[in-house]
């Protein structure tokens, strides 16, 4: 894992970002919609930390790793979830500052730019045409409602299969805040640059192998 990292000085053409904890802060959103799925339950005075872990995994992995649920209550705690987020926690969000001008630049560099989230597609879309960045990207991929192909490796895939971008010798590289965009972006063959401003951490980049790291949203546009 090299120092801060910049894609404005680098050979990748291809850049593949992910969503929540990269481009968007998501945090405030995500941990109220767990707390209401949690409550249905009888789970309450669960701290706002306890409930970042939602963020970057699929949610039933989510309620079923940290909270020891079925499948079935995994899917009815996602129902119960998506009751808050589709009509409040979906814009209970922000943009990283810089994040605009930072694609704005890579854009104009002629940079081809996507988003890869684990988060369905139809809230994606959402969330970029809120916060009016979708025109920066040539593609973005998210889930499905049902969670049946939202793991992220299949997500990079999907990106990199129907925009024809072929890993190994390729100029591609995936941008992620957490494990699981290293761990998919590695199984599709895909470099990783980790964001230190998102919801991971540097232990969990160097034990999960991040191919760089960028310190500041910034950083990604230094020449």
């Amino acid at each position: 894992m090299t120092g801060s990292f910049s894609i404005l000085k680098s050979s990748f053409e291809h850049i593949l970002f992910d969503l929540d904890g990269t481009l968007t802060k998501s945090a405030p959103g995500i941990i109220n919609s767990v707390r209401h799925a949690l409550e249905k339950y009888g789970i309450k005075n669960q701290s706002d930390e306890q409930l970042a872990r939602f963020i970057g995994p699929p949610l039933t992995v989510s309620f079923h790793d940290f909270y020891g649920f079925n499948q079935a209550q995994a899917e009815e705690a996602m129902a119960f979830y998506r009751e808050y987020y589709a009509d409040k926690g979906i814009f209970e969000n922000d943009l990283y500052e810089g994040i605009p001008e930072v694609l704005d630049a890579l854009k104009s560099a002629g940079k081809k730019l996507y988003v890869a989230t684990s988060k369905p597609e139809v809230y994606m879309k959402k969330i970029l045409e809120h916060y009016e960045i979708a025109q920066f990207f040539d593609d973005a991929a998210g889930g499905d409602l049902e969670e049946k192909n939202n793991e992220k490796w299949c997500v990079i895939k999907n990106i990199l299969t129907r925009n024809s971008i072929f890993t190994g010798n390729s100029p591609a590289l995936m941008l992620g805040d957490r494990k699981h965009d290293i761990l998919g972006a590695h199984k599709n063959n895909l470099p990783v640059c980790a964001v230190m401003w998102g919801y991971g951490s540097r232990d969990e980049f160097l034990e999960y192998g991040a191919d760089y790291v960028c310190e500041n949203v910034t950083d990604l546009i230094e020449r």
